[in-house]
């Protein structure tokens, strides 16, 4: 899994990374513009899923049904999503059409129309996503916890809230745009087979825009923490559950990772084990990292009924808790053997390593090669986790759920 990595700054300061697959025949590309819901005014959370969809009615004179046919007509399948920092567009095709897609995002993203009949179309799509989420619980109860588990401003939803969609207007909204799109600060990124140097030409004759000031770091408020109900008239109790660990440039976030996998890496996991198998408290349970630049969580969530859901939750915190006890060798190579396997099938995905690789150019300002990770999960030992966990005890847990009955936090 060895790797080589491209990379070239424009002449506007934006960075572009590469990393050559030869044995795919797509290529996947993507542009991390600093509009994510922390750097949004405070107030119109959701502004970045309305500029997402409204930024693809119509770019350079063009209608949406023009630009739809263009992304059509190259076989282009079209990926975005919004974080904490940053709103992320981008796409995968077969290789071949890669010199016609990019111009296509080129004029999406410096050149979009913004016309007000379309904003408001937009704007309802967003709104209706927020509404959506009342039938998805699971992801209701995450999105919630993550919002009271960070600090504001990086906390803040990704989904948005209608009271603060419904106050945006198409003035207020092309401000952010212009704002925030600020190609001196973007990352792009591409993974597949293209030449790094013809990309290198062609974005530095499709982004000749001036350099602009880097905006100023984020100042981070205090965390909600503890725990918060949601009321639902449904007939489960969704739980979700997170407490504080190492960030990814921390020299023990491979521990972290591997203490996370023997928790939830599979059906012989102790949380599946524990609380699904051996009790039978739940239908659906499962434990991962989550980081942002400036945090970083272990995340739970359970769904079970509601005359389950405080042992459910006691049976979780107990597990959290009795890892630092003693973990065994035959847990560790479990946990090892799932994290490589993971690695491996994002090593033949062109879009997964566009999107890693951009991922760690932001938070690490390098990148790791697949061979690295490897490397350093196959470092992780049974006493390297202990030491990590006893160092880094879980605590603190911010818990949310959402359902028809509260829990007791002991």
């Amino acid at each position: 899994m060895d790797s080589k990595f491209d990379k070239h700054i424009l002449n506007n300061d934006m960075v572009l990374i590469g990393e050559p697959m030869e044995s795919v025949a797509s290529v996947a590309f993507g542009f991390m513009l600093p509009c994510g819901t922390s750097t949004i005014p405070a107030g119109l959370c959701g502004a970045g899923n309305v500029i997402e969809d409204w930024i693809f009615r119509g770019a350079n004179g063009k209608n949406s049904r023009q630009i739809s046919d263009e992304i059509d007509s190259l076989g282009l399948h079209r990926a975005a999503s919004l974080g904490s920092s940053h709103l992320s567009l981008g796409a995968v095709l077969e290789a071949s059409n890669l010199d016609n897609a990019l111009p296509i995002y080129a004029d999406i993203i410096q050149k979009p129309n913004l016309e007000d009949d379309q904003f408001e179309l937009a704007k309802k799509l967003a709104v209706d996503s927020v509404l959506a989420l009342e039938d998805d619980p699971r992801q209701n109860v995450m999105l919630k916890l993550k919002e009271n588990f960070y600090p504001d401003p990086i906390g803040r939803s990704t989904a948005g809230k209608i009271e603060e969609i419904e106050k945006l207007t198409a003035k207020k909204t092309k401000q952010i745009v212009r704002d925030n799109f600020n190609f001196s600060s973007t990352i792009f990124s591409i993974a597949g087979k293209y030449n790094f140097d013809k990309v290198v030409g062609q974005m530095e004759c499709l982004f000749k825009t001036d350099k602009r000031p880097v905006a100023k770091p984020v100042k981070l408020q205090q965390k909600h923490n503890g725990y918060t109900h949601f009321p639902n008239e449904g007939a489960q109790v969704h739980i979700g559950l997170m407490t504080k660990t190492v960030k990814p440039d921390s020299a023990d976030f491979y521990n972290a990772q591997v203490a996370v996998a023997i928790l939830s890496g599979g059906m012989s996991a102790r949380l599946f084990t524990e609380v699904r198998e051996k009790r039978g408290l739940c239908y659906s349970i499962g434990a991962k990292y989550h980081s942002l630049k400036d945090a970083a969580g272990i995340m739970c969530y359970a769904g079970t009924t509601p005359d389950k859901a405080q042992e459910t939750l006691d049976v979780i915190i107990a597990e959290f808790s009795r890892l630092k006890d003693g973990v065994t060798e035959e847990e560790l190579q479990k946990a090892k053997v799932g994290l490589k396997s993971s690695l491996i099938m994002s090593s033949e995905s062109s879009s997964s390593r566009a999107s890693n690789i951009a991922g760690d150019f932001y938070i690490l300002n390098r990148i790791r090669s697949l061979d690295e990770i490897k490397q350093e999960i196959e470092k992780i030992s049974v006493c390297s986790v202990l030491r990590f966990l006893n160092e880094n005890i879980f605590t603190d847990y911010t818990i949310v759920t959402v359902g028809p009955k509260k829990v007791k936090i002991r």
